[in-house]
């Protein structure tokens, strides 16, 4: 038969809407990019391409199958075009039984059936490595007509297989033609792709009809029984229309729609704890032909699992993977909603429900809309315009949001200059579930001699007064504020804590704001609140931070950002991971840098990670003490990423890579051995997400196969994955152990930095275009200001200091070329330095994206 053209050909690790659509002889042979390029290239001539005109009609009864060659050794016969493979090298390992495709025909009900009864042991509609069968299964093979079978093998391909039946049901295929490259698929790759095609989908919702309707479903929108509420803001009467014509069109969900008071006061929004509801978000507005409304609520991506909003911080970090997969609408509609809560709600919120009116989250919004403005089409006139009026609209509500939330009365410190999570709500928190906070209620409810349950109606209606009590919720709820809810490091005390994330996220604010204003506004800009702002305004604010900064949370001695207690006038002894958060907002000197990602490779690089504090910080763990989630053992996406960031960008490429693929390593393990789990959190020492820690693990509980992942979790393997090597990214798919990946690699893991920059002056920062890897504007930063006496010398291919000292040249790590302006190699690697030449001409740039 005729090969078709590669146009017409469906990859075999397509997503599974395109792979099921077309019969098998229209699916070509995925290349895996694990594989060499000799190898690819001699896929590319047998056929891929349409470089053979021919290949002879095959049937079930022929011996080109590769179920058949395991018994016959004979070759596929081929007719040749004029294309010449004379030149054609031609790996020793790769036969022609490699360029063929077997091909499994399964009965989509008879084949789950056998496997879960055979291997699934534990009954949890998973085939895990925790399961005790076989873990073998004999499949009908599809060039036999399912007369022969052949034997899938081993926990990973089992999965697979499990879970594209699933997928396979999906597309409503009662029998189907699965290939066996789709289950034995390098597990990079098929996460990465998973994550690009399918998960990202699964976690978008949006504010229209349909969508209403599964927030009506949510369990978390009312109390049983109740009606489910739509908020929607007092002076936004388009919103109000379209969703009372809902309600209307779904009365059987009996929704109902209120408008909020101008002024949302923490008294009002106590008083609606009982009737709580999802809040509106953005939409495109305009009018048809004959004036009617037409409203288009702005589609977003939420965490997964119980969260079904649009949370703060999450959609950050959600959006740096979606730009790395090209989805930048989506990262568009989520900064766009943030300036609709803005303008609307007086903050971004911790998520779009009301009980949220009073509290935000760790404050990203300027990175956010920077890496969103540049991922945008700016092809055209027309286009550039929009771009610079969104960027306008995007900035002007994160000043608005500076401005009024975060250096003003409760959050601002005045005497440190510093800020402090602090919400403004009052009374319990009535998103918990009922009997967390009884341990809490219990001593006070005895005092007064009535039940908890008592007590607790007493307190939520203002009958009792309780000042102990009030402390207490407030310093929870900041906690929650601060989206590491809940740690030892911030409990009973968070509203007090300047701390170190937070005004690192300031700084960063200032900078941006400041560097925005000089490259797109002139230096000047029409601030909406009545004023106009200067670029030389911003500096000053963000150099005045990073002064306080250094005096109240830098500690010389130890090398480390700590948390500084306004009350107390001290600061905290617990050791954070978040103490690089420095790095990524650049206001740690060169010298301070190298301290710290010296002192964080010692207490917070783990087996899996980095860990988001030290075990000595979190303290003895009991039955009256158990463990909190943002604790020692665990690690989360946003510290990984947060880190990588800033160690690439002062130098640390090799230390930003080896964290990375400690991280991706942990992922890639779990999504192998656990049916293609991505779950929310791990614990990073022990190397699992299977563990008992207060609200669980979010993102584990699925049947047959995972639909979403979870949002930051997913956006950091797509991030981490542009940090590493090829050669990293080979070991990665092999699922090499990562000490013994850098013993091999000859890699430093004795924690200290494999790669340093210079005492002084420091590194010379690193400029990359691409999304997923960091980029600095040169004006405000502090590690801009370290460089502002460096000159570049050509003379001798060396960089000299205005002082004559001569810098050690630039190094490479894992043997990846790297441009010389892009960071110096540490004193000790002096020695090797004449033999490597440095590339003065700049004529080509790499980066860690590439691979």
């Amino acid at each position: 038969m005729a090969v078709e053209t590669a146009s017409a050909n469906i990859d075999v690790h397509a997503p599974p809407s395109e792979y099921y659509r077309l019969p098998p002889s229209r699916r070509s042979a995925g290349i895996n990019r694990s594989r060499s390029k000799s190898h690819q290239r001699s896929h590319h001539l047998y056929g891929i391409n349409g470089h053979l005109d021919q290949v002879e009609e095959e049937s079930s009864e022929s011996l080109d199958s590769a179920d058949q060659q395991d018994e016959q050794k004979t070759p596929i016969r081929l007719k040749r075009s004029s294309t010449s493979f004379s030149n054609m090298r031609r790996r020793g390992s790769v036969d022609e039984k490699s360029t063929l495709t077997r091909r499994f025909l399964v009965d989509i009900d008879t084949i789950e059936k056998a496997i879960l009864a055979q291997e699934d042991t534990n009954g949890d509609y998973q085939i895990t490595v925790e399961d005790s069968g076989p873990k073998m299964l004999r499949v009908p093979t599809a060039s036999s007509g399912g007369f022969r079978t052949f034997e899938v093998r081993g926990t990973y391909m089992l999965s697979n297989l499990l879970q594209e039946i699933a997928l396979a049901r999906d597309c409503g295929m009662n029998q189907v033609v699965i290939d066996e490259d789709r289950l034995n698929e390098n597990p990079v790759n098929r996460l990465s792709r998973m994550i690009r095609t399918s998960f990202w989908n699964g976690l978008v919702r949006c504010m229209d009809e349909s969508g209403i309707q599964a927030i009506c479903n949510d369990p978390k929108n009312t109390k049983p029984g109740a009606q489910p509420i739509i908020y929607v803001p007092h002076d936004d009467h388009p919103a109000y229309e379209y969703y009372t014509g809902i309600a209307r069109d779904l009365s059987n969900y009996k929704i109902k729609v209120v408008k909020l008071p101008k002024d949302i006061t923490p008294r009002y929004v106590k008083s609606i704890n009982n009737e709580f509801g999802i809040l509106s978000l953005a939409a495109d507005v305009s009018h048809d032909a004959n004036g009617r409304l037409v409203y288009r609520p702005l589609p977003f991506v939420v965490p997964g699992g119980r969260f079904n909003e649009q949370y703060g911080w999450d959609s950050y970090f959600e959006t740096l993977g979606l730009l790395v997969d090209g989805r930048y609408q989506l990262g568009k509609n989520m900064v766009d909603n943030f300036v609709y809560e803005i303008k609307h709600y007086g903050k971004i919120l911790n998520a779009n429900r009301s009980y949220y009116l009073t509290r935000s989250q760790p404050p990203f919004l300027t990175d956010m809309v920077l890496k969103v403005f540049e991922a945008l089409p700016d092809k055209t006139d027309d286009e550039k315009k929009r771009n610079h009026d969104w960027l306008q609209r995007s900035f002007d509500a994160a000043i608005t949001e500076y401005l009024t939330v975060w250096v003003c009365a409760p959050r601002l410190d005045a005497k440190t200059g510093l800020s402090c999570y602090h919400p403004t709500g009052i009374g319990m928190p009535p998103e918990t579930e009922s009997t967390h906070f009884d341990h809490t209620i219990k001593p006070f409810a005895e005092r007064l001699g009535v039940g908890v349950e008592e007590y607790k109606h007493l307190y939520a209606n203002d009958m009792i007064s309780e000042p102990e009590l009030d402390a207490y919720f407030v310093h929870d709820r900041a906690v929650r504020e601060s989206g590491h809810d809940t740690s030892y490091r911030l409990e009973r005390r968070c509203a007090n804590l300047a701390t170190v994330d937070l005004n690192c996220l300031l700084y960063k604010y200032e900078v941006d704001i400041a560097d925005t204003l000089d490259e797109h506004f002139g230096g000047r800009f029409e601030w909406s609140g009545g004023r106009e702002m200067t670029a030389a305004e911003w500096r000053a604010r963000a150099e005045q931070r990073r002064q306080s900064i250094d005096k109240y949370l830098w500690n010389e001695k130890k090398g480390l950002y700590f948390d500084y207690d306004v009350s107390l006038g001290e600061q905290s002894v617990y050791e954070s991971v978040t103490a690089l958060w420095a790095l990524w907002a650049g206001c740690a000197t060169p010298a301070q840098a190298r301290k710290l990602v010296d002192a964080s490779c010692r207490k917070f690089e783990v087996k899996g990670g980095l860990v988001s504090g030290t075990e000595e910080s979190r303290g003895v763990i009991s039955l009256q003490r158990p463990n909190r989630q943002w604790d020692y053992p665990f690690g989360w996406a946003p510290h990984q990423i947060m880190a990588w960031y800033g160690l690439y960008n002062y130098g640390f490429v090799d230390v930003a890579r080896r964290f990375a693929y400690r991280w991706l390593f942990t992922i890639t393990q779990a999504f192998v051995d656990f049916n293609g789990v991505v779950p929310e959190k791990f614990d990073v020492v022990n190397m699992t997400h299977r563990f008992q820690v207060e609200y669980g693990n979010v993102g584990v509980d699925f049947k047959h196969v995972p639909r979403e992942g979870f949002g930051w979790m997913n956006a950091s393997y797509q991030v981490g994955l542009t940090y590493l090597t090829t050669h990293m990214r080979r070991a990665l798919g092999m699922l090499t152990p990562p000490d013994m990946f850098f013993a091999k690699s000859n890699w430093k893991i004795d924690g200290t930095p494999s790669h340093s920059p210079a005492t002084t002056p420091g590194p010379v920062p690193v400029f990359i275009s691409e999304i997923g890897t960091p980029k600095y504007r040169s004006q405000s930063n502090a590690l801009f200001g370290a460089l502002k006496n460096l000159a570049i010398s050509d003379c001798q291919s060396k960089l000299v200091y205005n002082d004559g000292s001569i810098s050690p040249e630039s190094d490479q790590a894992v043997n990846d070329p790297v441009s010389p302006t892009s960071f110096f190699i540490s004193e000790n690697r002096k020695k090797r330095s004449s033999r490597r030449k440095w590339r003065g001409s700049g004529k080509k740039r790499y980066s860690a994206a590439a691979f």
